[in-house]
């Protein structure tokens, strides 16, 4: 058997050296790449967490856009009518998503399936249409934030960029690691065996209200950061942009299916295969929506686990070995649940 010319700590050399570079980026980028880098960073924080509650938790949501709102708005009433600095007004976004997600958890966490989806997309549009009604934010027009907080930012528009873009790779390095984290604990060793037998997974003894409750909850605040550094970017709210349910819901559900649902490699690989389609199909109007669309059916059909269920044939290791690892455990605690299970067996069978 021939070994394969790239090995798993090789691969994880490289991808960690470019995140590194990535750290960088205002003295290796022009301000057009930075704009799109900060953009790649805001939709794969949303990615990350909408595949660590659909492609774990089997929480299938179409509401994610809703907090993203929530966070636009919190950086805006912050920083504009509260006068806080923006860092502090989007580290009080988080919190502020956060806050809102308990009681939506409790009111969605009452149904299933289906009917679950569609909640989340019921509460994200209400969510929308309330924010479109508050006095002071602009109503259905939205408004755009003060010449001061873009002035505190940077004292010109390459020295803005560079601030943004740091925060956004601040904030995408810190989803990242806090999933890893989630995926690598005991939550998420049941998290994970969920994702591959959710029935066996509650049978051996994993709670998983629990698991769901803690994995909600992990996503809230990062949606509310994107949301702000989203706004931090545009520099403007509006109910129809910042709750746009295309752009923070319809394409991160396809970021993820097409990079790998259940894997945190997946969301990485689906966000840079679609910001790569966006800007070469960019001239092709509507028919760039059809190629998406063919895109994922094609990538779904010839593999359920996305890109990154392909690569994983070839490579047969894994970048972040969450799942391995995981699987390994769960398969140990399982084994030893079994063992007395058939040592009494054993005791009251009849002898021959």
């Amino acid at each position: 058997m021939t070994k394969h010319p790239l090995t798993a700590s090789g691969l994880r050399g490289i991808v960690a050296l470019g995140a590194a570079l990535l750290a960088f980026g205002p003295w290796l980028f022009d301000p057009v790449t930075l704009i799109a880098l900060t953009q790649f960073y805001c939709m794969l924080v949303l990615a990350l967490m909408w595949n660590l509650l659909a492609g774990y938790a089997d929480i299938v949501t179409l509401g994610q856009h809703g907090l993203v709102g929530v966070g636009a708005y919190a950086l805006y009433g912050f920083s504009a009518l509260g006068g806080f600095d923006p860092y502090v007004s989007t580290l009080l976004a988080g919190l502020v998503a956060l806050a809102l997600a308990v009681p939506i958890m409790a009111l969605v966490f009452r149904l299933r399936t289906v009917y679950l989806a569609i909640g989340t997309w019921v509460v994200a549009e209400t969510l929308m249409l309330t924010a479109a009604k508050l006095p002071g934010l602009g109503q259905g027009s939205g408004a755009s934030l003060p010449l001061s907080v873009a002035r505190s930012l940077g004292a010109n528009s390459a020295a803005r960029y560079a601030t943004i873009y740091w925060v956004a790779f601040a904030v995408a390095a810190a989803a990242f690691a806090a999933t890893y984290a989630l995926l690598r604990s005991p939550i998420g060793l049941g998290l994970t065996a969920m994702r591959d037998n959710e029935e066996a997974a509650g049978a051996m003894g994993v709670n998983l209200h629990r698991a769901r409750t803690i994995a909600f909850l992990t996503t809230a605040p990062f949606l509310g950061l994107a949301g702000a550094v989203i706004t931090l970017q545009k520099l403007r709210i509006s109910p129809a942009a910042s709750f746009s349910i295309n752009d923070w819901t319809v394409f991160v559900i396809f970021n993820v299916v097409i990079g790998g649902v259940g894997s945190l490699e997946g969301p990485v690989i689906g966000t840079l295969l679609f910001f790569v389609l966006r800007d070469t199909l960019a001239d092709l109007g509507p028919w760039s929506f059809i190629i998406l669309g063919a895109v994922s059916i094609a990538i779904m059909i010839l593999e359920p686990r996305g890109l990154w269920g392909l690569a994983r044939r070839a490579l047969k290791f894994d970048i972040a070995p969450v799942s391995r690892s995981a699987s390994r455990a769960f398969a140990a605690r399982l084994e030893a649940q079994q063992s007395p299970q058939r040592e009494s067996e054993m005791s009251v069978r009849p002898a021959e």
